[in-house]
């Protein structure tokens, strides 16, 4: 149909009485190489950015206003993919569509009733979601034809992403640290914490003063273990000791003392000893999910660019 005449067909019906809400065409937002985006459509997608928004905190009208552009720019971007879906003449098979549906039952244990309960709880009815996951697979196959296909990730480049982020492959951090330990019990009066800080703030000052720290955990500590082992906690890593102790022993260098750790056992004076990044995974054990993630950055850099190239092509005018 000639863009003149889609024009005028639209210009008639927003002025005809709306059948309901979702009926209204409210007017031209965008023309897209021809194409049309309804303010109505860009309001709908500025309601579902808002709604995700929505989850970080409220959503100020100058905010509303920024999501607007956001969708609009999302609609123009979805209108040129599904353009170039088109020209390319890609297609997606409904027995593809229906296994894709069927892996995503069988990777979150849903029935075929589940799922339509869960999608409803979301808004969406079964065939709605049906047209949006064949929409997708489209997609998902014009990225691959267009840019996918193009990127190659190298054996060097794995390497160095390997080197980089050790810890993302196994190479937690560990520490070895000891403490002199004061116990505060449940009933203890105000006058019983005074002296307790007492004594521990007295026993940091000597532990800063340069004496051993182990001969002072086994003169003061109300550990029953550091009598033999001079406070040693061993060596742990993140999520193995006390939130409290956790947090002080994070922001330590090796040799430093604490202030006093107050937990709700008592007082801790801490003494860190030894921090080690620990060995990551061999690299040949990781190098298949390195080589996915390069992969998937390069893929989505690469669209964005591709989408970017496709936009200065297209005829766009924005209403």
């Amino acid at each position: 149909m000639n863009i003149y005449y889609k024009i005028l067909l639209l210009t008639i019906l927003a002025i005809l009485p709306a059948l309901s809400a979702a009926e209204m065409v409210s007017g031209i937002a965008a023309i897209v190489n021809d194409e049309i985006i309804t303010s109505y459509d860009v309001e709908k997608e500025t309601a579902i950015l808002a709604k995700e928004a929505e989850k970080k905190g409220p959503v100020s009208v100058a905010a509303r206003g920024e999501l607007r552009g956001s969708a609009l720019n999302r609609l123009i971007d979805r209108k040129l993919t599904e353009q170039k879906i088109k020209e390319l003449d890609i297609k997606v098979t409904e027995e593809e569509v229906r296994q894709a549906i069927e892996d995503v039952k069988k990777q979150n244990n849903l029935s075929q009733e589940a799922l339509v309960a869960a999608l409803a709880g979301q808004g969406l009815s079964f065939d709605q979601y049906r047209a949006q996951l064949k929409e997708q697979l489209e997609r998902l196959r014009l990225m691959s034809q267009e840019v996918r296909a193009k990127i190659q990730v190298g054996e060097k480049e794995m390497r160095e992403y390997y080197a980089a982020n050790p810890t993302k492959y196994g190479a937690e951090e560990q520490f070895r640290a000891r403490h002199i330990f004061f116990r505060l019990g449940k009933d203890a009066t105000s006058q019983d914490i005074r002296r307790v800080m007492m004594t521990a703030a007295n026993v940091l000052f000597e532990a800063r003063s340069g004496k051993d720290f182990a001969e002072l955990a086994r003169k003061n500590s109300d550990d029953p273990g550091a009598k033999t082992d001079g406070g040693d906690l061993g060596t742990f890593k993140k999520g193995e000791m006390l939130p409290e102790i956790e947090a002080t022993v994070l922001k330590m260098k090796p040799g430093e003392i604490s202030e006093l750790v107050v937990t709700t056992a008592g007082i801790h004076i801490i003494k860190l000893e030894e921090r080690t990044a620990g060995k990551p995974k061999p690299f040949e054990e990781v190098k298949g999910e390195i080589e996915e993630t390069l992969y998937r950055k390069k893929s989505e850099d690469r669209f964005n660019q591709w989408l970017a190239d496709l936009r200065k092509g297209a005829s766009i005018e924005i209403k």
